[in-house]
């Protein structure tokens, strides 16, 4: 709220204190920011060129002597945004008089007839803007900004590509989809009976940590609807820069699809492993390895059990004690299974039974490596179950970066809204391993590495000869800062 003019605002604010001097607080502290690690985000994107390059993927058919902002400007101010914790367009019509903000930008700061603004939310507006009738560049009056959804998707796998020095030899594919509820009337949201509400689906493929497509889709689809054509369009770019690198597609039992499978059977170094819905046949086919997990738990048991009686007192309460000292009997086998009708040929099976005090758990894996390339244990623990990381990274996108935040009303804006959230994630997993690799942030999440390391307060100061941003002298990350700067002086630019 504005305050009306004739008041005016006292020049401090003094409170009394008992048995010590009064607290007096004025609005004469200078230049203050609580953003002061946007300079570490800043100067990797200049190295790296992340935000340059994805700006090259929009089209601007705004008049040149019209324009105060250009689309790399307002990429960036939207990206570093969001890194910075502000999820929506309106945070920005604060945020475009933030000199930290401003000097991320390149823009001059303390220049009386040069005021620093940055872009408010209307005009950031228009970049995200794709009305549902889009008139093609000049043509249209309101939609200036146009963008090639190609050339975006493409990018994400550019980008994970140069992250690699050298080829690796070998890589793993994570697909999964999540839930992104959302509250309106927005385009192609339909209720989801498997998530409760009303949402997207979008569809994410991670190497590691690094991301490679956020397809958002409507969640009245099925789980593997796109999955095979974004895998085959990934994978193609893969294998025009890397010729030998063998590929693991990773995923649960939604993409245990003969489409799938078939696909990736058909190219030379290429394997999946997906899991498998249970039925009545798998299970039959796991009879005998049931009972041996069953044999080996009991006699465990037993023998516990047998030795619990000559300590203490016999008693029924001895055998619930036992259970808690052994652990459940784990078994795994290889099986070759086929369904009646759906698969195309026979295919190896790999089922986990585990046998405790609570009963036996069954799960199933199918996948295109053979025994002798990995046993069934090796394969479920390490190849399969590895797989569970990907929820940390869906936790990173949409509580940390706001991936969910799908609220504009055409779909074509909401994807384009998921792509900004990506590619601040792309950013932040950049700093992640290029600069705190060997501290103690190497593993952690991107809202803990803004806490920590991004979101620091600072005093700025504007001379003639130098713009000196003051971090309070209390930082307890001022080691990881330094760190981080340390490794930014010696990464090179990729562009």
């Amino acid at each position: 709220m504005i305050q009306p003019a004739t008041r005016s605002l006292p020049k401090q604010f003094k409170f009394e204190q008992p048995k010590s001097p009064p607290v007096v607080v004025n609005f004469q502290g200078g230049q203050v920011t609580s953003d002061a690690g946007l300079s570490l985000i800043a100067e990797i994107d200049r190295k790296l060129q992340i935000t340059s390059q994805f700006a090259q993927c929009f089209q601007d058919y705004r008049k040149p002597y019209r324009i105060d902002h250009s689309i790399e400007n307002l990429i960036k101010q939207r990206i570093y945004g969001l890194i910075m914790g502000y999820e929506d367009l309106n945070d920005h019509e604060e945020l475009r008089h933030d000199p930290m903000f401003a000097l991320a930008l390149g823009k001059r700061i303390g220049v009386e007839d040069e005021p620093a603004t940055l872009a408010g939310k209307s005009t950031l507006n228009r970049l995200e803007h794709c009305p549902e009738d889009v008139e093609q560049g000049a043509d249209s009056r309101y939609h200036k900004i146009g963008h090639s959804s190609a050339e975006i998707e493409s990018l994400f796998v550019s980008i994970f590509l140069k992250s690699y020095l050298k080829e690796p030899r070998k890589i793993i594919l994570d697909l999964d989809v999540t839930d992104d509820l959302v509250h309106g009337n927005q385009e192609q949201v339909f209720f989801n009976t498997y998530y409760g509400g009303y949402c997207y689906a979008p569809l994410y493929i991670f190497c590691g940590k690094h991301l490679l497509a956020a397809k958002l889709r409507p969640s009245n689809v099925d789980p593997a609807f796109g999955a095979l054509e974004e895998l085959q369009r990934v994978i193609k770019q893969i294998r025009q820069q890397w010729q030998n690198v063998e590929i693991l597609v990773r995923g649960d039992s939604a993409y245990s699809r003969e489409d799938i499978m078939t696909w990736c059977e058909s190219l030379p170094g290429v394997d999946y492993v997906f899991g498998l819905a249970r039925n009545s046949r798998l299970i039959q086919m796991a009879t005998t390895t049931q009972n041996r997990a069953k044999l080996e738990f009991e006699q465990k048991l037993s023998t516990v059990v047998s030795f619990l009686e000559t300590v203490f007192k016999p008693d029924e309460q001895l055998s619930e004690l036992a259970c808690d000292l052994i652990d459940n009997s784990i078994w795994h086998k290889s099986l070759d299974y086929q369904t009646r009708e759906s698969w195309s040929r026979s295919r190896r099976v790999v089922c986990k039974v585990e046998y405790g005090a609570k009963g036996t758990n069954i799960r199933f894996v199918v996948t295109s490596l053979p025994t002798n390339k990995v046993p069934p244990s090796q394969l479920y623990r390490q190849k399969y179950c590895k797989r569970g990381e990907m929820e940390n990274r869906f936790k990173e996108q949409q509580l940390e970066l706001f991936s969910d935040r799908t609220s504009t009303h055409t779909f074509a804006g909401n994807q384009l809204r998921l792509w900004f959230s990506s590619l601040a994630y792309i950013l932040m997993n950049a700093l992640r391993q290029q600069c705190l690799a060997k501290t103690e942030l190497q593993n952690a999440q991107v809202g803990t590495i803004r806490t920590k390391l991004l979101k620091l307060g600072a005093l700025i100061t504007v001379s003639s000869r130098r713009i000196l941003i003051a971090i309070t002298s209390s930082c307890p990350y001022k080691h990881l800062f330094a760190a981080a700067y340390r490794c930014l002086k010696f990464l090179t630019n990729t562009a």
